[in-house]
């Protein structure tokens, strides 16, 4: 064979070689194609956690959009460097949202595309998101979503508690007064409630829950989809002694606590009449705390009482 075929074949076997290799992967956001998406506003849920659990649909708007509006650009940029979006970004959160806004319906306007995401989950959930939904439905411009993450939602499908009726709280007051004001008008709320709060009030809070909600059955969820996922169950009141003992945890925390629990009714007389009948041998504070185990009342409710009467029978 003379050297001509057999470089010729030689190269030819090269080349089949790294045929028969297939294609070399490449990073998701890298074999997205520009596609022209309508004008408006698109709501697009982004990880709470994981990385890997941001949809294919949310990729494809993240790559198309003139701009994505962020709470912190270095978090939200960090996420898109995993998926190789290079779409610019534009500061939206809390404190700029009333400077932001205008330039973003103008970007709509104009027949663009702008993508809003949050640092973790479902935009417009406590954060300023809704009003920039609410601006775009006054001007008539297009708005829609790509669902995907919520800590909420992924914290109550996971406690194990009813799901049928479930009310999103939010966070709850940082002082003691006011965030014991809030949860007494919940109290009566037939659902199951959720709320987000920091891990250095997590005692504070749940110690809270149990005088204004009574025991019920509860959970505290930390660190959803990361490593270090933790769901601890219990009643409320030994969640509180849990994380009073265990000390501040570290995360983001999403408390669940289940409806008020369905025992019998009492009236005010039969109340009272529980409670002269411990008060001869308990403390109030003691006696609060045991009948708010039997009954499901109110912990702060049936000490309130229990005070009244011990003064009564005291004169």
């Amino acid at each position: 064979m003379d050297q001509e075929k057999f470089s010729a074949k030689k190269s030819a076997k090269r080349s089949s070689a790294k045929t028969s290799e297939g294609p070399k992967r490449s990073k998701p956001g890298a074999g997205l194609e520009k596609n022209k998406l309508k004008a408006g506003l698109y709501l697009v849920a982004t990880p709470i956690g994981n990385l890997a659990d941001l949809s294919l649909r949310g990729l494809e708007i993240l790559q198309n959009a003139e701009v994505i509006a962020c709470e912190d650009t270095r978090v939200t940029g960090k996420m898109l460097s995993r998926h190789a979006i290079d779409t610019p970004m534009k500061a939206y959160h809390e404190h700029n949202a009333e400077r932001a806004r205008p330039g973003l319906l103008r970007i709509i306007e104009a027949g663009g595309v702008v993508a809003l995401v949050s640092d973790a989950g479902t935009p417009s959930i406590s954060d300023p998101g809704y009003r920039l939904v609410n601006d775009c439905i006054d001007q008539g411009l297009e708005i829609t979503a790509a669902p995907g993450a919520n800590a909420a939602i992924t914290g109550l499908i996971l406690s194990g508690l009813p799901t049928d009726r479930f009310l999103f709280a939010g966070f709850l007051p940082s002082k003691t007064s006011q965030r014991s004001k809030e949860l007494a008008e919940l109290a009566a709320v037939p659902a199951t409630l959720i709320f987000y709060e920091s891990a250095k009030r997590l005692a504070a809070a749940l110690t809270d829950m149990v005088a204004e909600l009574g025991d019920r059955s509860a959970a505290v969820t930390r660190e959803l989809t990361k490593l270090h996922e933790e769901i601890r169950r219990g009643t409320l009141s030994e969640l509180a002694q849990h994380y009073q003992d265990a000390g501040t945890p570290k995360g983001e925390i999403v408390i669940v606590v289940g409806p008020p629990l369905k025992k019998a009714a009492l009236t005010e007389a039969e109340l009272d009449e529980l409670i002269r009948q411990k008060l001869p041998d308990k403390s109030v504070r003691d006696l609060a705390a045991e009948l708010a185990q039997e009954t499901g009342l109110p912990k702060r409710r049936i000490y309130a009482r229990a005070l009244e009467l011990s003064q009564d029978i005291g004169e």
